[in-house]
């Protein structure tokens, strides 16, 4: 079985973002970056489906500036077979569509039997780039897992929902993406981190996959970038509960209108 598990290197939340100069932008001057941390969850399940199965191949793939190799390196310290970099440094900055146009012109070409996604990236947040690739390879998604069964020809996935469980099965191929709780990414061993360094990372120019410029051109546009407003101070009532209630109920209503 030949796996795909799409990855995003991102700034890692720790760090305290600024806003650049242009007011469009984040100052990644100094920051630190990490694969993210739902992808983890997708090359786990990936290493973990090849055990079971007991055989298969895991790629993993990306797209953006060269610095994204470390974040390729990291997962096949983990234990994929090999990595593809689809390598532009507008794509730093491009939008999910355009991201999306790329992983799936990659995909395509290495004929999957299931791809694997984070449920979202850190930092975008919109959880748009695998409906972008399920709808342009033309196969069904399943988002937000929490466990996955797959056999060399179907998948059985289950998901959380308002109040209750759902799940789903099919056949593959399949888009995936995976949610906290799937399974616990394993640490990268010295042995894997030494390995990794002769496993091979494939790069790629979007003009090697044949898209053009208005295939690359984006559909979204930042205007501007602002900090969220400084909360207001917290109010302390003193005094007896009988006093206090009464005040904390009109505060509720007439300046938090919450109630």
């Amino acid at each position: 079985m030949k796996i795909v598990v799409c990855v995003k290197y991102v700034p890692d939340t720790a760090i305290k973002m600024k806003i650049a100069g242009d007011g469009k932008t984040v100052d990644l001057t100094g920051v630190a970056f990490v694969v993210n941390p739902y992808d983890e969850f997708a090359v786990e399940e990936a290493l973990k489906i090849k055990e079971k199965l007991g055989g298969g191949e895991v790629i993993v793939v990306g797209a953006g500036a060269e610095t994204a190799t470390q974040g390729l390196r990291t997962c096949l310290a983990m234990g994929a077979d090999s990595a593809v970099l689809v390598q532009d440094q507008a794509l730093e900055n491009a939008d999910s569509f355009v991201i999306g146009t790329v992983l799936a012109k990659v995909c395509s070409t290495l004929s999957p039997d299931l791809i694997l996604f984070g449920k979202h990236a850190i930092g975008v947040d919109n959880g748009q780039v695998p409906s972008v690739v399920a709808e342009q390879m033309d196969m069904p998604q399943v988002s937000v897992v929490t466990k996955l069964e797959v056999t060399d020809k179907t998948f059985l996935a289950q998901r959380d929902i308002e109040g209750a469980q759902e799940v789903i099965e099919g056949s593959l191929p399949v888009v995936i993406t995976a949610q906290k709780g799937l399974n616990t990414p394993r640490l990268a061993s010295l042995k894997g981190i030494m390995a990794a360094k002769k496993k091979t990372i494939t790069v790629q120019s979007p003009a090697d996959l044949g898209l053009t410029a208005d295939e690359l051109k984006p559909r979204v546009a930042v205007e501007l970038i602002t900090m969220p407003p400084s909360r207001p101070p917290g109010k302390i009532l003193k005094g007896e509960v009988a006093e206090t209630v009464p005040q904390l109920v009109r505060l509720l209503h007439e300046e938090a209108k919450v109630i």
